[in-house]
């Protein structure tokens, strides 16, 4: 499984920690920065790892920034994304049965090494139910 990555400046050293684990599961990554703990935009990651998932370069996303909220939103401003900002495994299972997303956002600031490894966990081996929630997820993409 390919899997695009990208953090802010707050999240830089999580993310350094959980690349090393992302590897050892077998995943492919491609690191889209940030790449210190010097000010970052979360924006410039977000759109970045949006566009590789959204263009099926990716299988999954991995994004994270202190709060996991603006990283997240910027990540759903793009139209075939449905990111999810999750801090528990089991918000995480649900994002990917319930409504297929396609990218895992994390409050690196809010949780530690192992909480965001089992959240990882979860949903890149949680698979999609389809069924009742597939109209539902088309109704995130048509919008208004």
């Amino acid at each position: 499984m390919k899997i695009a990555i990208g953090c802010d400046h707050a999240a830089f050293l999580l993310k350094e920690k959980l690349k090393p684990y992302l590897i050892s599961k077998g995943y492919e990554i491609k690191d889209f920065g940030c790449y210190s703990e010097e000010r970052a935009d979360y924006p410039d990651f977000a759109h970045s790892v949006s566009i590789g998932v959204e263009s099926k370069e990716f299988d999954l996303g991995l994004l994270m920034c202190g709060s996991g909220n603006g990283i997240n939103m910027a990540a759903n401003k793009h139209k075939g994304i449905r990111s999810a900002l999750c801090w528990k495994p089991e918000i995480a299972e649900l994002a990917r049965q319930h409504n297929d997303a396609n990218i895992l956002t994390l409050p690196a600031r809010y949780m530690d090494e192992d909480e965001a490894k089992k959240c990882i966990d979860v949903f890149f081996n949680t698979p999609f139910e389809g069924g009742r929630h597939l109209d539902r997820v088309k109704k995130i993409s048509e919008g208004y």
